[in-house]
């Protein structure tokens, strides 16, 4: 497989809801932070991505027709570079205290009720380096946000770039990867409240 799509919007930007939507119209699986999890050698690697050495993405994504949500999105400039052909999607909320608002109430407090592990250690090495350090900080946080999205309009190739926002559903999605509109609804999912209930089950994530 090839990466075909790179996801540049950082976490609780509706990148659960664009897997889904991705894994369906790529006909592939997509890689995001739920599949961290399930693959615990991969966390050294995005640990090391954060100090700046970056994988050979050809054989460490080998398996994924695209690559969103965090940590993925954190290096979407290596991974653009790496695949000239990729479509380059900014996922956003309708404005940055929506985005807070989510954040502050799902992976923000989970990344740092979670048990010292690799993977807490990664994640706090990814918002050091790749976001900001005092990211329970509102101002803070929400400014690193607006920069990042801000850098990526900038940056990214227009023409590889969609600024995209889960309300608008496939058309977007599908408009860019010159694909047909899906029957089915759009897969909406991940709210705060699933979010909640699910690390309060015995999902593993991100407790480990």
């Amino acid at each position: 497989m090839t990466l075909r799509v790179i996801g540049a919007g950082i976490g609780r930007t509706g990148t659960t809801s664009l897997k889904a939507a991705l894994e369906h119209l790529l006909g592939g699986p997509c890689y995001h932070m739920h599949d961290v999890f399930p693959r615990p050698d991969d966390v050294p690697i995005w640990h090391a991505a954060a100090l700046g050495d970056m994988p050979d993405w050809d054989e460490f994504l080998k398996d994924f027709v695209a690559a969103i949500d965090w940590p993925a999105s954190a290096y979407w400039e290596s991974m653009a570079a790496a695949y000239p052909d990729a479509l380059i999607i900014l996922s956003t909320r309708a404005d940055s205290e929506t985005w807070w608002r989510s954040a502050s109430n799902t992976i923000i407090p989970a990344s740092f009720e979670a048990e010292d592990s690799p993977w807490r250690r990664m994640v706090f090495a990814m918002f050091k380096h790749r976001f900001t350090e005092d990211v329970k900080n509102k101002a803070a946080a929400i400014a690193a946000y607006e920069a990042h999205n801000a850098h990526v309009r900038a940056t990214a190739p227009a023409a590889r770039l969609l600024d995209w926002q889960a309300e608008q559903g496939w058309a977007p999605l599908c408009a860019a990867l010159d694909l047909p509109l899906p029957d089915e609804p759009f897969p909406h999912s991940n709210t705060s409240a699933e979010f909640q209930e699910r690390i309060g089950s015995d999902d593993p994530a991100p407790k480990k």
